[in-house]
Formats: C-alpha cells, structure tokens, sequence
C-alpha cells in the first residue's frame, strides 16, 4: 500500500515526538522510590518477634535486619485492631478518623456489629490517594474495609446470624468473580473449615491471596492483614506454644508474597512494610465496672442497658464512660464520686483517663472518661456477678504507656534505607512512608516520616 506524503509526515513527527519524549516519560515513571508497596498488618505484632532469634521468623528477621526496623511502635487508645488499623490507613489517631473501638458504642445495647463499612473513615485513606493519583490497589481481610475505593478487595467482614465469613466476604468482594477466580487458580473451593481462624491455613490462604493478585495484577499498593498471632495469644497468651507455631505460619504468608513479587519480576521495585495494631499482656484477673454502674441505679441488668443514664463501653484493657444525655453532670458526678469510694484493693488495679488526657492521645470524643488497668488486669462488660473474676491467656486493649502493648514496624526494599533503627515511632507514622514511597498528594499532618529511612 503506498502512504501518500501527508501520511509519511504524521508519521514522522508521531515518532519524533515519541524518540524525544520517551526520557522525559521513563523520568516520570520512576520517580516514585517505589512502584509496588505490600503494608503488611500482623496482629499483635510484637517487636521482640524479629529483634529475638528464638522467634521462628527467618523473613522478618532478614527484612529487620536488612531494612529499616523500630524497637516499639506506640500505638492509640485503646490499643485494638479497628481503631488501630484505621489509624495505619489514615494518619490519624481515633478521634480524627471517627473509628473509636472495634465495635460501635450502641446506646440501645450491643448488637454485635463492628465497624465494617468504609464510608464511616472521617479522613481520606491510602486507599483514596491511590485511586486519586491514578494507581491501582488491592487488599485482604483489611479492617473496615467493605465498600472502599479498592481496585481487588476482599474486605474483613462477616455474619451476625452465624458468624460465617466466606459468603459475607465474596457478597462484598471487588470485583465480583474476584474470589471464585482465586480458587480456581490459586486458593481451592474455600469454606468455614478450609479459611478459619482457628487453624494455622488461613494465614497461607491470605498469603496465597495476595500473592496470586500481585503476580497477576501488581496493584502498586496491597494491605494485608493476618491475625493468627493475635488469636493464639488471647488463648494463650505471650509465650504459649501455639503463638510460635502463629508466628511460623506469618512468616510463611510473607515469604509466599515475596516469592510472587520475585516471581512476576518486579521484587527490586517492591517495598515490604510489616506492622502491626498492638502488643500483647497476659491476664490473670478481670473487672466488670457495669456492676458498679448496675448497683448504684445508673444502668439496668439488661442487654438492652434499660433505663440507663450512664455505661462503660468495654475494649479488651480499656472501659469508656458514656452518658445517654452528654449534658447529664449529674450522673457524671455519681460515677466519679462512686470511683475516689472504692476501696484501695480496687482502685490500684486501675486509674482514670479523664477528658484532657482522652483529648491529648487521641481517643473517642464522646467518652466522658476511662478506665486503664495494671498490667495483669482486663475490664468485661458484664452487668452481673463478681466484680473481679479469673481470667486467662492475653489480651490488649491498654493505655498505650509501656513496652509489652507496643507493636513493631519494618520496612524493606525499595526506596529503604540498609540496617536503619528506629528506636521509637507512632502508628500514626506509618502512612507517610507509604505516602513516601509511591509519592502520593495525600495530606498527612499528624504523620511523622523519618528521613533516615529513605534511600
């Protein structure tokens, strides 16, 4: 076919145009330290699990000693997954992102709910910068998770009628087909016993998740969360057999991402971030406030709370005084005067977090006050019975003030720093190195991102 001459000069400058910009188009393209970052959340992350041989955790190791790693991470208040992993997303502590505790105080009497859906984040997330600047993401099992603006998605999410997850998580999947396209490849059918918490396979279902979408994908940022470490230590608590088995099984997940990073050949332009939402502390006793609450006329025996004027809104170590009308003193006067009347065996198990100190960590605004235990010591919300009771295994929940509910961070790969220590660091920190690493216009004003870790 003979091109006529108009054609050839089109041609022409089409190719010049591309010879000449194509410097300035690879210069754009890896301006970023970073192309592919995996923030991977492992709960109750402890740092002493890459800073102590006798953890089985060659991956994190490495990567800790390698990277960039921190000796403690402090986390919020209370020191539990939702608020926590919200606080990773956004920058932002609890009283900004609006995700106060796992699980919503409900006036009316806990239905069991927790917060699921995304559209209740206050803040934009690393989700929303991504999508904003025109990258593409994915996540796995990530907290409060359902409906964000996630590219691959399969959000933590679960029945209230049967506590069952498979079916609740594929209804809110993104995009639909996403889970059935990973059985078929990668996964194998899924059911309640194939991908359950109780069993160490989770943690290698998640990993093969993940895995499979960076490979087939290579979403430029993935969230992962793995809790295998969090159920056996309240089971267990620090130091029982299966948390090392828990801390095995993590380890293993990672490495099945790092293998497909190498894999698809894109490991030297991946980033590994690895944290957490909280330490742990093993419990030997717990208290029930309510009871104090149920005795002095403020609240009903009953779930539905009755005729209550004030509540504590239990949280692993952490109990929250709300009020049914936040202008009701009177009743605030009541609790406090029926907490200074405690006799002293009970009051050194705990102290009161008032107002100014809520304010200053960051925690749920609508709280009149808090409770924080001793080491040792987790609150219930039980409305009956003995005050104090037995307790077992490990729990959190803590004012975030000591080392054992401290979780950890590293960082790893590109745009990462060789064999950097941080001695201290906020949760809030985290995000602006991922902001760092995929240079996001995300406004992070509470998130501190050290220098000395950057490349």
């Amino acid at each position: 076919m003979i091109q006529s001459s108009n054609s050839k000069r089109i041609n022409l400058i089409l190719i010049l145009s591309f010879i000449f910009a194509s410097p300035y188009l690879a210069k754009a393209q890896s301006s970023k330290p970073s192309e592919h970052v995996i923030l991977i959340s492992i709960d109750g992350f402890r740092p002493d699990f890459y800073l102590d041989k006798k953890w089985p955790a060659p991956n994190l190791q490495t990567m800790a000693q390698e990277g960039a790693r921190s000796l403690g991470v402090t986390g919020v208040f209370p020191s539990v997954t939702y608020p926590s992993h919200t606080t990773v997303i956004t920058g932002f502590p609890p009283a900004k992102h609006g995700i106060y505790y796992n699980a919503p105080f409900e006036p009316n009497g806990q239905t069991g709910r927790w917060y699921w859906e995304n559209e209740l984040i206050q803040v934009p997330t690393l989700w929303h910068a991504v999508r904003k600047d025109g990258l593409t993401s994915a996540s796995f099992l990530w907290p409060v998770s359902v409906n964000a603006p996630i590219d691959y998605n399969i959000p933590e999410f679960w029945s209230l009628e049967n506590g069952g997850r498979i079916e609740p998580m594929r209804d809110m999947e993104t995009p639909k087909g996403l889970m059935a396209e990973m059985e078929l490849n990668v996964l194998g059918k899924l059911t309640e016993k194939t991908f359950n918490g109780d069993y160490l396979n989770r943690e290698d279902r998640t990993g093969d998740m993940a895995g499979y979408v960076l490979e087939t994908y290579k979403p430029n940022l993935i969230t992962i969360h793995l809790i295998a470490t969090d159920h056996f230590q309240h089971s267990e608590g620090r130091e029982g057999p299966m948390v090392y088995k828990a801390v095995a099984a993590t380890d293993r997940a990672i490495g099945k991402i790092m293998e497909a990073a190498d894999r698809a050949g894109i490991l030297d332009k991946t980033t590994f971030i690895i944290t957490g939402d909280h330490g742990f502390v093993n419990t030997h006793t717990s208290i029930s406030p309510n009871i104090w609450l149920v005795n002095a006329g403020l609240m009903e025996n009953r779930n539905d709370r009755g005729d209550w004027k004030a509540t504590f809104h239990t949280s692993g170590a952490s109990a929250f005084l709300h009020l049914k009308d936040k202008n009701d003193k009177e009743s605030v006067a009541k609790v406090q005067k029926l907490l200074t009347e405690l006799p002293d065996s009970i009051k050194k198990l705990f102290r009161v977090i008032d107002r100014k100190e809520l304010d200053k960590i960051g925690a749920d605004p609508n709280a009149v006050l808090a409770l924080a235990p001793i080491q040792g010591i987790s609150f219930s919300g039980s409305t009956s019975g003995d005050i104090l009771k037995a307790a077992r295994g490990g729990t959190h929940g803590y004012f975030p003030d000591f080392d054992e509910i401290e979780t950890g961070f590293i960082a790893w790969g590109a745009g990462i720093r060789e064999n950097v220590e941080i001695q201290e660091m906020g949760l809030v920190d985290v995000a602006s190195v991922v902001k760092y690493l995929l240079d996001l216009s995300i406004e992070l004003p509470e998130s501190t991102l050290y220098p000395g870790i950057k490349k």
